[in-house]
Formats: C-alpha cells, sequence, structure tokens
C-alpha cells in the first residue's frame, strides 16, 4: 500500500476501535454528566496523554517488554486492575446523593486528569494493542519513531474529537441527570462497570 493508502486504512481502523463503548467512554460519559464539561475534559485529555505516552514506549522499544515478559506483563495487568477496582469500589459503596456547583467541584479538582491517564497506563492491553497493530500500517523502509508518533497522533485526534462530541452530547441533558437519585445511581453504575472492567483485566490473557 502507499503512504497514502496507509493513513487512510488506519485512520478508519482507529476510529472504529475509538467509537467501540468501553470504560474511556464510560469515564467520559460519567465525569461530563455529573461532574460538567471542564471536567470531562480534562479526563479526555488524560486518556489521551496515556496513549502518547503509549505511544513512546512502543516507538522506543519499551512496549515491546510487555509483549515478549510474562512478568511484566502480568506486574501491569494486576496494577491496572487493583486500580480500577479501588476506583469503582469506592463509587459502589460511597455513592454521591449531591453535587457541589461545577465552579467548586473545580475549584478542589479531583484531578479527572491524572485519573484518566492513569486508568489508561495501566491497561498493558493498550501497549500490547499498540505494539501489534502500528506495525502493520507503517510502510516499510519508513522511520519507525516519527511513524509511530505520527499513528498515535491520529488516534489521539480521532479520540480527542468523539470525546467532545460526548461530552457535549450530555450537556442537555445534565441538569435532570443531577437529580440526587440518579447522581448516586451514576455513581453506581459507574462503580459496577470499573469493577467489572478490572475483573475483566485481572482474568484475561494475552
Amino acid at each position: 500500500m502507499s503512504i497514502a493508502d496507509n493513513l487512510i486504512a488506519f485512520t478508519f481502523a482507529a476510529t472504529l476501535l475509538t467509537l467501540t463503548p468501553g470504560l474511556d467512554t464510560a469515564l467520559i460519559l460519567r465525569t461530563a454528566t455529573l461532574e460538567g464539561k471542564a471536567q470531562a475534559l480534562r479526563a479526555a485529555l488524560g486518556i489521551n496523554t496515556g496513549c502518547l505516552l503509549w505511544g513512546a514506549a512502543v516507538a522506543f522499544g519499551l512496549g515491546a517488554l510487555l509483549a515478549v515478559s510474562e512478568l511484566a506483563y502480568n506486574a501491569l495487568k494486576y496494577c491496572g486492575a487493583a486500580y480500577l477496582a479501588w476506583l469503582g469500589l469506592n463509587m459502589l459503596l460511597r455513592p454521591r446523593k449531591s453535587l457541589a456547583p461545577i465552579d467548586t467541584a473545580t475549584k478542589h479538582n479531583q484531578n479527572w486528569f491524572l485519573k484518566g491517564m492513569m486508568g489508561n497506563l495501566l491497561n498493558p492491553k493498550v501497549g500490547i494493542f499498540y505494539v501489534s497493530f502500528l506495525p502493520q500500517f507503517i510502510p516499510q523502509g519508513q522511520p519507525l519513531v516519527a511513524w509511530t508518533f505520527a499513528l498515535v497522533s491520529i488516534h489521539v485526534a480521532i479520540g480527542l474529537l468523539w470525546s467532545t462530541l460526548l461530552i457535549a452530547a450530555t450537556q442537555s441533558l445534565a441538569g435532570i441527570l443531577r437529580g440526587e437519585k440518579v447522581v448516586a445511581w451514576m455513581d453506581r453504575a459507574t462503580g459496577m462497570i470499573f469493577v467489572l472492567f478490572a475483573a475483566r483485566l485481572a482474568l484475561s490473557k494475552r
């Protein structure tokens, strides 16, 4: 395939990957609905920063370690599962019944950027995916590092665009969804999703 064909094929594949509902989508929707668009944008930026860092790891060979080392893969896998379980259980066992005003929530930042980034970085499947997926779209003879970063940048751009659309879509319903019972339900539902993803990650194989 030509360089243009590689870029088009990767963009299409990355778009399908981004649109597939998963942990990142759940986190952004929940944060946008309950915390406001500023906090949700922080979470989205954190998630995509994690993608960039994984891309750097793959470009410089660190990501390949996960593909060949069972110990490294399992260590990161269990750390990621524990982190997701901790986040999920907190939401399940201690759901909120009300929200602080958005300005107050922003002032007392819960660091959704860090939560989004850590959730991404502690998932070794992202690294394995990049290691196995990206090389298929790098033309033979082209510089590995430059192309890896170029492809990851495309993936990040698509992710940010999709996150922005998700955040915008929740704003018209945000007032309704901030009711006392809905807030508690959203926390519990998101917590359950996080716990299920934690279990799936902990029990997963390569």
